[in-house]
């Protein structure tokens, strides 16, 4: 935490090569963390078993070629643990640390046309098993419901359940469709803030587990369609 908001107030080339001792250090301690929320994943997910920390942690350098923010280092530390690997479409867990905004995430966002379309198909045809993952009292308790909250760069809400919703049906799909809040998704991943100190409590792993234990029916559901495009 130190060092992300040291490099938060001087996310410039010269100050990080400075400091690449203590960014080494740091991403040190990022990946044991890592690697112990694999393991503890494990218990209940065997899917991702095989992986370490250097399967999921993400580069903490910028691509600027197209952004308005010249920035050359992402302020944050994430890793995304999918069996697929962290590149992959297939849903997975995500793990973001920062100062002021750290978050426990679950499930898949930015698909491809096609394949959005398909799971919104298959929402449609399996509505009541779908209800069953996404209505139940933990999952309402813990994510909410669409359109209840945001996640952009600038802000994220405490909890939420899908970072983006078209304001119209999507195309092809009908537009008085009962459940059509669930069509207008576009990502179908959860998440929930945690506090800067979580992964210095004791107990840590066990409220991560049960909570991505929540959210884990969800996403099955959307990789049972995904995987057949992978």
């Amino acid at each position: 935490m130190a060092f992300l908001e040291e490099l938060a107030a001087n996310n410039n080339r010269e100050w990080f090569a400075e400091h690449k001792t203590d960014y080494q250090n740091a991403r040190a301690d990022f990946d044991q963390l890592v690697d112990k929320a694999i393991e503890s994943i494990s218990t209940f997910d065997a899917s991702i078993s095989h992986l370490k920390a250097k399967d999921c942690v993400f580069r903490i350098y910028r691509d600027i070629r197209f952004a308005k923010d010249k920035s050359p280092y992402k302020n944050h530390f994430g890793a995304y643990i999918s069996s697929h690997g962290k590149q992959s479409l297939h849903g997975g867990y995500y793990i973001h640390v920062q100062p002021g905004r750290c978050i426990l995430a679950a499930g898949v966002y930015w698909l491809p046309t096609h394949i959005l379309t398909s799971v919104r198909n298959e929402i449609m045809g399996n509505i009541d098993e779908w209800r069953k993952c996404v209505e139940n009292g933990q999952f309402v308790k813990n994510f909410g419901y669409p359109n209840d909250s945001e996640w952009t760069e600038e802000h994220t809400a405490p909890k939420g359940f899908g970072m983006q919703h078209l304001k119209k049906a999507p195309k092809d799909f009908p537009s008085d469709y009962e459940h059509l809040i669930y069509l207008k998704m576009k990502d179908y991943c959860v998440w929930q803030v945690v506090p800067d100190n979580f992964y210095s409590q004791p107990d840590w792993t066990q409220k991560m587990v049960k909570l991505f234990k929540v959210g884990k029916p969800m996403m099955d559901f959307v990789n049972s369609v995904i995987d057949d495009y992978e």
